[in-house]
């Protein structure tokens, strides 16, 4: 049975399952639902602790022994099954499926079994059906950019504090794409200042740049038409290593699918059926169409121009149709404002 992240704690109080799953690539709050659990386990009496990492090596008769075995002390078992690659193989599938049997109305033994984000097949194996129908599944699910500001908020008040909402828009800015260091600066700002309202001025003295970008996230800045952030996300990608022909190669996709779909429509296809065609769908889908009639036929045509000559810069000539080129990153910054709607 799937459990929301924010019920969990409700679910533990009313009683412990014998079968608990948490998974997803959030780990800051993967890490806080296995507390969770772990600490409701222990003040239930489930006071040993059996853990088992499964790598290459592991033998799964494994689980089956510590589902089996009681306590030298006769206290009752917790058993952890870690499986950070997602994927227990044939012997692991058919394992769990047994173990998900086995610990139907079980009361001497409580299993958390912890994977990382599970793609769609994943999530429809027959071991992962075992596990969800016998057992409370759990989804540590990643905190988009826009879901960040009430998180901060959340995060804020479960310390007494609160900032407006500038402060917390300065704190999304420095804190994105890394929850971890997120609530770190969280609890700096708990240990720094009193409870009550923090300053903006307070925050920005406290709250380092600890933002982590993902390249392909990149996309949807410049549909949204926020030049400020891709330019903090060129920077933030340049200071991280990223290679400047992947960066190139996101925006130059973004670039393309707005000049084919303008194209598109006016010989007079729909929309609709243009980002089918190419493969738009999710947040990407609902800014394109703003995106759309922000970008003008001319200047998009013009915008895959500079990309051609970008791409010839990222892979070493300085000098495009005669004349010297500037530094990649400036022309990649300065390529993605344009579609984000900046006058260069």
């Amino acid at each position: 049975m799937q459990v929301r992240l924010d019920a969990l704690g409700a679910q533990l109080a009313k009683r412990i399952a014998p079968l608990y799953v948490v998974h997803g690539d959030e780990h800051l709050l993967a890490i806080e639902a296995a507390d969770a659990i772990r600490a409701a386990a222990r003040k239930a009496g489930f006071v040993e602790r059996d853990v088992l990492e499964v790598d290459r090596w592991f033998k799964w008769d494994r689980l089956v022994e510590a589902g089996q075995s009681l306590s030298l002390f006769g206290d009752r078992k917790l058993v952890e099954v870690r499986i950070p690659g997602g994927k227990p193989g044939k012997d692991g599938s058919a394992a769990l499926q047994a173990h998900a049997k086995a610990m139907t109305g079980a009361d001497d033994t409580v299993t958390l079994i912890t994977l990382p984000r599970l793609e769609r097949e994943q999530k429809q194996s027959a071991w992962f059906g075992a596990l969800d129908a016998m057992g409370i599944t759990v989804e540590a699910p990643v905190i988009e950019r826009g879901q960040l500001p009430s998180w901060i908020a959340e995060r804020l008040a479960r310390n007494g504090q609160e900032a407006d909402a500038d402060a917390i828009a300065f704190m999304v800015d420095k804190v994105e794409g890394n929850l971890l260091a997120a609530h770190q600066e969280v609890q700096k700002l708990a240990l720094l200042y009193p409870t009550g309202r923090i300053s903006f001025d307070a925050v920005r003295d406290a709250v380092l740049d600890v933002a982590r970008y993902d390249v392909f996230k990149l996309g949807l800045a410049m549909l949204a038409g926020d030049g400020p952030r891709v330019a903090r996300m060129v920077e933030g990608l340049k200071a991280e290593g990223e290679s400047p022909v992947l960066v190139h190669w996101a925006m130059t996709e973004e670039v393309r699918a707005l000049y084919r779909a303008k194209l598109g429509t006016a010989a007079g296809q729909p929309l609709s059926m243009l980002t089918r065609q190419l493969r738009v769908w999710g947040p990407r889908e609902r800014l394109f169409e703003p995106a759309m009639k922000r970008l003008s036929l001319p200047l998009l045509r013009d915008a895959l121009a500079r990309a051609a000559d970008i791409d010839r810069l990222v892979k070493g000539l300085r000098y495009v149709h005669g004349r010297a080129m500037g530094d990649a990153w400036t022309e990649l910054s300065r390529l993605g404002q344009t579609i984000a709607g900046v006058r260069a």
